[in-house]
């Protein structure tokens, strides 16, 4: 039996637990949500299984009576054991009672949905570099935050190839952790796959699965872009009605994901279009096919690799960190100033990213930050331009460069 891998969600889910009666467990499927919640489990009903005709059945009785906390896994796939875990809490209201994880977000933000006011939501990701590394550190947005980014012990070099490397591995447990590179990617490949052929059919209607792969790797080749959407249909060869129902089977599946545009009263005329991401980098890499060298070969890809990368660090991050930021870009309506990440955080208050997969970072790389921080004067807490470089050094006032790896050194 593998050594279970602590996991950034960890303590939130026991702290949760602890206080309230219900928890459910979100994230892509084969992320680690099962293994992780299942530690903290009395008893556990895998709706994925012939355990599911009970529940289907008669959802109060099939769940009565069991070892507590229950876990539910792939919730989804039976709905209407949440009518019966709601029916549970509003009876009796004792912390640890369910946990339930779900590969789909399914009727979550449906006003409607029987678990409002009594399942908390705890989005899980694929792994970060510092949870396979079993490196403790405090979120990367906290850290710079508190003007903490300085690395307190020596730092292995890397890179950009290593960082193309770690990128192309990506979060999702058996590929980053037990396979060797030829049949990781192997795995990703058939796990871009499989969203075609399989977890797709199993939500709503059924897509045609060539159709679907076209526009999901359309959706690829323009991870941490900012295209009009027509340009991504185009590209698949499907019309606008039928790429919109491929956006929402996507996003439901937590295989892409957005960050808006932010806006703000001091920074005008900025561009309302979000930018779109691959949920991990290894599936982006599975989904083009592409291995280090084909991404090397390639000035974009090498720019949509790092900064899909990158954001999926910080993504992670979220539902831990101190600050609870929200993660946008920021892209002027004129094009004359962009900013690949903005993590907002309370009060208003700004952290402006920039991605370079270069180690050549000079004072004009941060224009863009100074910017930003000249437009919003106190809010603007600090500016970071992230390199393939090993160094950290001042660029201007509130602006650093700092190696990629700080995220998890």
């Amino acid at each position: 039996m593998n050594e279970y891998l602590p996991r950034l969600v960890d303590a939130l889910l026991q702290g949760y637990l602890a206080e309230l009666p219900a928890v459910m467990l979100v994230g892509p499927r084969a992320c680690g949500k099962t293994t992780t919640a299942a530690r903290l489990a009395g008893s556990v009903v895998r709706l994925d299984s012939d355990a599911a005709a009970a529940f289907r059945i008669d959802a109060d009785a099939a769940l009565a009576g069991r070892p507590e906390p229950v876990l539910l896994d792939e919730w989804q796939l039976v709905p209407e054991v949440l009518g019966a875990v709601k029916r549970a809490v509003d009876t009796d209201r004792r912390p640890g009672r369910f946990v339930i994880t779900g590969s789909a977000r399914t009727d979550v933000g449906d006003r409607t949905w029987p678990g409002t006011g009594r399942v908390v939501l705890v989005n899980m990701h694929p792994l970060t570099v510092a949870e396979q590394r079993q490196q403790h550190v405090e979120p990367f947005i906290d850290r710079a935050s508190a003007d903490r980014l300085a690395p307190t012990g020596a730092s292995p070099a890397f890179d950009l190839r290593d960082y193309l490397g770690l990128a192309l591995r990506g979060g999702f447990p058996e590929p980053a952790l037990q396979l060797g590179d030829a049949t990781a990617r192997a795995w990703l490949e058939s796990y871009a796959h499989q969203i075609a052929m399989r977890d797709a059919r199993a939500h709503g209607d059924a897509p045609d699965a060539a159709r679907l792969g076209r526009y999901l790797e359309a959706c690829a080749i323009n991870s941490a872009g900012a295209p009009h959407h027509k340009t991504i249909y185009d590209a698949a060869g499907i019309s606008r009605q039928t790429a919109v129902a491929y956006d929402s089977l996507l996003r439901e599946l937590m295989v892409i994901d957005e960050l808006p545009a932010w806006s703000s009263n001091r920074a005008k005329r900025l561009s309302r279009t979000p930018k779109r991401y691959v949920i991990d980098s290894g599936l982006l890499g599975g989904i083009l096919r592409v291995g280090t060298d084909d991404v090397l070969a390639s000035g974009d890809l090498i720019g949509r690799f790092v900064d899909t990368f990158v954001v999926a660090q910080l993504r992670a991050e979220a539902a831990t960190s101190r600050t609870r930021y929200r993660l946008s870009h920021l892209r002027s309506a004129d094009g004359r100033h962009e900013i690949d990440i903005v993590a907002e955080l309370g009060g208003g208050r700004i952290i402006g990213i920039e991605v370079k997969a270069s180690a050549d970072v000079k004072r004009p790389d941060a224009r863009h930050l100074r910017w930003l921080r000249d437009q919003l004067g106190d809010r603007f807490v600090a500016g970071v331009v992230l390199h393939s470089g090993p160094d950290i050094f001042e660029l201007d006032d509130r602006i650093l460069a700092a190696p990629i790896s700080t995220l998890w050194s």
